[in-house]
């Protein structure tokens, strides 16, 4: 089984996502109880789609993340560079592409709307990422990420730090098809920057008005930001 670790090598990281596909969906329900499908509506919520609009899902794995921005009667194509992520999501009928985030395969000013969830932190050169998802999209076009963040809430902040390279391989061990790659996910979160130098990251990066909220005491942050007209 692939695992990847915090250098972050595409091929390794593709790879270990090529492995959980099949389980990743149910696995990150059990691991968040459940708040996953109430943080992919808020990312919805957030970018305010339009019917008509084109929108990309970056790092959208199965595309689960694609159906329910799709809800909008917005266009969302799914992007991912692990083909046996969007293999899983075979059963969604949204269009599927495979694409390099450092390597979009879109053409510059083409969507209204770019979104990257739990992705952002697997990306080689992350800031390489907002620059390319900047270039593809309209000025005056919108981003959201969501991404694991940094609670706020002190106590809460040391348990969860503790949590996660404990809990996160345990119960990937009975749900997914590769838990290793759960250790991975682990260290890449606790390793990750917070909200402010995230938000910092977002405007050096060809991005504007760069803001977050915070999701379920920090757990998540919701960023976003615009592209400049």
């Amino acid at each position: 089984m692939a695992k990847a670790d915090l250098e972050k090598k595409p091929f390794d990281v593709a790879g270990m996502f090529d492995d959980v596909g099949e389980k990743y969906d149910i696995t990150n329900t059990v691991l968040s109880f459940g708040l996953d499908r109430t943080w992919r509506r808020r990312t919805r919520e957030r970018l305010d789609l339009k019917p008509g609009e084109k929108v990309l899902d970056l790092a959208a794995g199965t595309a689960v993340s694609t159906v329910e921005l799709a809800k909008s009667g917005a266009w969302v194509v799914a992007c991912d560079f692990s083909q046996g992520m969007l293999a899983a999501g075979r059963d969604r009928d949204v269009p599927k592409v495979a694409g390099d985030a450092m390597h979009l395969p879109f053409a510059d000013d083409t969507f209204d709307a770019v979104t990257i969830s739990y992705g952002l932190r697997n990306i080689h050169d992350f800031e390489a990422g907002l620059r390319e998802m900047a270039r593809v999209t309209k000025p005056g076009g919108r981003l959201a990420v969501n991404e694991f963040s940094t609670p706020v809430i002190p106590g809460f902040r040391r348990l969860y730090k503790e949590y996660l390279p404990i809990a996160l391989p345990r119960v990937a061990r009975v749900f997914s098809s590769n838990p290793e790659a759960y250790e991975y996910l682990a260290e890449s979160i606790r390793a990750w920057p917070g909200q402010e130098e995230l938000a910092n990251a977002i405007e050096r990066n060809g991005w504007e008005d760069a803001g977050w909220q915070d999701l379920t005491g920090g757990i998540v942050a919701l960023h976003s930001a615009v592209k400049p007209a």
